[in-house]
């Protein structure tokens, strides 16, 4: 893959260089701001970039910024942030980027890296059209539901069916990880969009909207 690197943090920067670049992927871009990130985006049109949420000069969300305006720039490009804390409404808003338009979305917790098989995995999946996000931002969502939460129709198998799908797996992943079969899980995720009142779109339309409606409730 051809990947752009956006983290003002050097030696996690120079790290990922190495790590990706031994892995068989070509870096082509490896910048510390938000706005040579847009710039590489851009100019190089990468199979995925991976951007550090807080950059120069405030350190707050100038790198979530940055990966917003790439994907207008740039529609359906693939970004994964990487992020110190978890910060829901950061997943949220980078979400919000894929409308109808695609495009694989990640968000992940900086030390998920570590695990460079399940982050070279997670890289995968995004650059492949997919979403991914980190496991502690989806078990933070619990605690922002509210009396009108429009999951409440959801039966207990058919949220955890949805969290996992949060969670960027695809159904045959799922199926493995709650132990029943593909059939199962394809008819919970049909369940799922019906009850949350989906239209009919493609299917990978259909689950980045089903995401969003856990994120935000």
């Amino acid at each position: 893959m051809r990947i752009v690197i956006a983290d003002d943090a050097v030696l996690l920067r120079e790290g990922l260089v190495r790590l990706l670049t031994e892995s068989g992927h070509q870096v082509v871009a490896a910048v510390g701001d938000g706005d040579a990130l847009v710039e590489a985006v851009v100019e190089h049109r990468p199979d995925v970039s991976i951007v550090d949420v807080r950059m120069p000069p405030s350190h707050t969300d100038e790198g979530l910024r940055a990966a917003v305006e790439a994907r207008r720039l740039v529609p359906r490009t693939p970004i994964l942030v990487l992020s110190q804390y978890v910060e829901v409404s950061y997943a949220d808003d980078l979400l919000a980027t894929t409308g109808g338009a695609g495009g694989g979305i990640g968000y992940l917790l900086k030390d998920r890296v570590a695990a460079i098989e399940e982050f070279l995995d997670a890289l995968r999946r995004v650059a492949g059209g997919g979403t991914v996000l980190d496991p502690e931002v989806v078990g933070q969502l619990f605690a922002r539901r509210r009396r009108d939460d429009p999951l409440r129709e959801l039966t207990p198998r058919e949220r955890e069916v949805l969290a996992l799908m949060a969670e960027g797996r695809s159904n045959t992943a799922i199926a493995r990880a709650l132990v029943v079969s593909d059939g199962a899980v394809e008819k919970h995720v049909r369940n799922i969009f019906t009850k949350l009142t989906l239209p009919p779109d493609t299917e990978q339309h259909r689950r980045v909207l089903a995401v969003l409606t856990y994120l935000r409730n």
